[in-house]
């Protein structure tokens, strides 16, 4: 082996042992929690600790609540992504256009949500959301309509969190849209423009297709994001009405922390990580046909 190559493997060996240790091993472990009864019992005593092998998951897919949870993540994650999308797109494009002003100042400003503590967020907005004193329902009483509960009621609870998280959001995946828009040549636009193409021509054919690796990544980040939402639902309304806002990585704290099923939330813990591969798969899959 020559010099070089040992000091390649050399300069490799660290972060592959980072990327072992700090992810292929925890994944591992995690399956072979999901294999076993671990529990309170099993935490004081580990001859209490059993194997059942797929007796979690069993019981997990017949289980009417799992299925309650990952419809409220599926629904949460097709409705807050492309809003999530769409709102940072937009503000990018505001940012970016030659005629904004004090561009500094606005990306400060959309970026601040980010940066914000979410627990805080979410105890604002619940003051916002309330029924009788909230701005929202105030405001909504000067066009005629009436007072509604907007974390009380089934109908309206997820709708509710999922525009705090898109105002949460949106500041992140805005930065990466606006470093996206600045490496887009301004020759083609000049080339657009030349064809005779107005702002919705080029919007459609230069910038749209340009943007596509950037839309990948986005794409990515945001439906990892969504799938594992949890904060929001936790402190705004504790997964009700009715397990409307239940989630799944909420029903997986619960199970582990609140009835020390770790075991139990392990294998729910599993199966996210499978929705969240497979969703990442089918982005490039599609990205690829495009």
């Amino acid at each position: 082996m020559s010099a070089e190559a040992r000091a390649a493997l050399l300069f490799l060996a660290a972060p592959m042992f980072l990327v072992v240790f700090f992810f292929f091993a925890p994944v591992v472990a995690g399956f072979g929690l999901s294999l076993t009864d671990f529990d309170l019992y099993a935490i004081g005593d580990l001859h209490n600790l059993r194997f059942i092998f797929l007796r979690n998951y069993r019981d997990l897919l017949g289980s009417g609540i799992f299925w309650t949870a990952f419809g409220n993540t599926l629904y949460f994650a097709l409705a807050g992504g492309p809003l999530t999308m769409i709102a940072s797109l937009a503000a990018a494009l505001l940012v970016n256009a030659r005629l904004a002003r004090f561009k500094p100042l606005f990306r400060t400003i959309y970026f601040a949500p980010v940066v914000t503590s979410l627990v805080a967020v979410s105890i604002v907005f619940k003051y916002l959301y309330h029924p009788r004193l909230g701005m929202l329902n105030r405001a909504l009483a000067v066009i005629g309509i009436g007072p509604i509960d907007w974390l009380g009621d089934p109908h309206f609870a997820m709708p509710a969190i999922i525009l705090l998280a898109v105002w949460k959001g949106f500041g992140y995946t805005m930065i990466i849209f606006i470093a996206g828009l600045q490496n887009i040549p301004e020759e083609l636009y000049e080339a657009a423009r030349l064809d005779g193409a107005g702002a919705w021509g080029q919007f459609r054919h230069v910038t749209l297709p340009m943007l596509g690796p950037t839309f990948l990544f986005v794409g990515i980040v945001v439906a990892i994001g969504q799938l594992q939402i949890f904060a929001e639902p936790y402190v705004m309304t504790q997964g009700g009405p009715l397990n409307k806002t239940l989630t799944i990585v909420m029903m997986m704290y619960q199970q582990g922390f609140k009835f020390w099923r770790m075991g139990y939330a392990a294998s729910v813990a599993f199966i996210l990580f499978l929705v969240i591969g497979a969703a990442t798969l089918l982005q490039m899959r599609m990205a690829e046909k495009r």
